[in-house]
């Protein structure tokens, strides 16, 4: 279920309006996507970025989605003066496995059109991996040079979480789609997160730790040198917050 939170864009401009308040990143669509279906009609994410743009606050994005390009008229021109840069998630290549994962979500193939799409429009765009699950997407390295074929110039990973409640649907969809391969999945779980479904810890929560949680770090970061992604990181520009527009007033500069 998608609870539609109205009335966001109001309350960032007041919080990005406050005296106290001190720039810093922003990044939207880090836990659930941005661009869910009813964004079509209700445009909150869109009237999110559209306070950004106008206080001149950075910002990046993450989204499975490909109507990220419905908002290029916004974020393309933000890219240029270093204030805006998009992630598009790519968990596999395998169009029926994708489907299985992400029902909802846009193609593997569709996604690298938005990859490529943003790439042209001079937005900075890169590729996370993630989750990486063992034994169930192995194409990492496919992934990697199918985004950077496609204008991608960084890339992230994750292995699989599963914390609270995520942890039974997990399970309930791995005995449902790959019941042989399911108590195998889990083991290698369990061997990266210190012989647990879950590890809260903070320095290992995202990658994982021990020999399997190496071996998927080195893939990564050998297919990222292979195919030129990470070489740079992307800086965007703090300085050029203006407070005062979000609190309606003219800037001089």
């Amino acid at each position: 279920m998608i609870i539609a939170k109205r009335g966001l864009a109001e309350l960032l401009r007041q919080e990005l309006s406050a005296r106290a308040y001190q720039p810093s990143m922003i990044v939207i669509g880090s836990v659930t996507d941005a661009y869910q279906p009813v964004e079509r009609e209700l445009k909150i994410t869109r009237s999110l970025i559209e306070v950004l743009r106008d206080t001149r606050h950075p910002f990046s994005l993450v989204t499975k989605s490909s109507g990220v390009e419905r908002d290029l008229d916004l974020i393309a021109p933000m890219a240029q003066d270093r204030l805006a840069a998009v992630y598009v998630t790519i968990t596999t290549l395998d169009g029926e496995l994708a489907r299985q994962l992400e029902p909802r979500a846009a193609s593997p193939q569709r996604r690298l059109r938005t990859i490529r799409a943003l790439a042209e429009a001079g937005v900075p765009v890169g590729v996370s991996v993630a989750p990486q699950i063992p034994f169930i997407n192995e194409d990492m390295e496919q992934v990697l040079e199918a985004a950077a074929a496609a204008g991608a110039r960084s890339a992230f990973y994750t292995v699989l979480r599963l914390p609270w409640e995520l942890n039974e649907v997990f399970q309930q969809w791995l005995s449902l789609h790959y019941p042989q391969r399911a108590a195998r999945v889990m083991a290698r779980i369990q061997e990266m997160r210190g012989g647990k479904d879950y590890d809260s810890n903070y320095a290992t929560r995202m990658k994982g730790s021990g020999l399997w949680a190496d071996l998927i770090r080195q893939r990564f970061h050998k297919a990222c040198a292979r195919h030129g992604l990470n070489r740079g990181r992307v800086e965007l520009d703090l300085s050029l917050f203006r407070p005062g527009l979000a609190r309606g007033q003219g800037c001089l500069f």
